[in-house]
């Protein structure tokens, strides 16, 4: 696996996106629920990427903690960060979700902090779909741990990047 190169793009990409307010207004427009849950990017490197998710009325469950889908929302936000940061300059590639598997730990109550570790991965996925013209998968790891350090919930995203012609 390469190390990734941060590229001008790939910066000025996450100068946008850790602006709260730019980022806010991306979310209104392109992701909604996301806003609605109040799901926040912390974190935005080459390497990994950090979203937050708090448990509120809008994200409950019946059971007095916060509903998977809003869980696995900011698990799936913290590895396409990245990849969105990774596809910026070069020719345009087309990204999806192909596949999502989780698994529960403990309640996720209070603040949750994903992680997704997987940068490298994605540079070298997306690089890979450039060069070939073919598409790729990749497999990423969301780790969710809440305010006491706890893991909450880990959720495996498959991501498909094609190079458009």
């Amino acid at each position: 696996m390469t190390t990734s190169v941060d590229t001008p793009q790939a910066a000025a990409f996450r100068r946008q996106v850790l602006n709260p307010m730019k980022l806010r207004l991306f979310m209104v427009r392109k992701l909604p629920m996301a806003w609605l849950a109040g799901l926040r990017l912390t974190q935005l490197t080459p390497v990994h990427a950090t979203v937050t998710v708090r448990f509120k009325h809008l994200t409950q469950n019946p059971f007095r903690s916060i509903y998977f889908a809003c869980l696995a929302m900011a698990a799936e936000l913290a590895s396409g960060m990245q990849a969105m940061m990774h596809v910026q300059g070069g020719s345009p590639v087309s990204m999806l979700v192909v596949k999502l598997e989780g698994d529960f730990m403990k309640k996720a109550v209070g603040l949750i902090t994903f992680t997704c570790p997987d940068g490298p991965a994605i540079a070298q996925a997306v690089a890979e779909s450039r060069a070939t013209g073919e598409g790729r998968t990749i497999a990423c790891t969301s780790t969710g741990v809440d305010e006491a350090g706890d893991v909450v919930a880990v959720f495996r995203l498959t991501w498909s990047f094609r190079a458009k012609r």
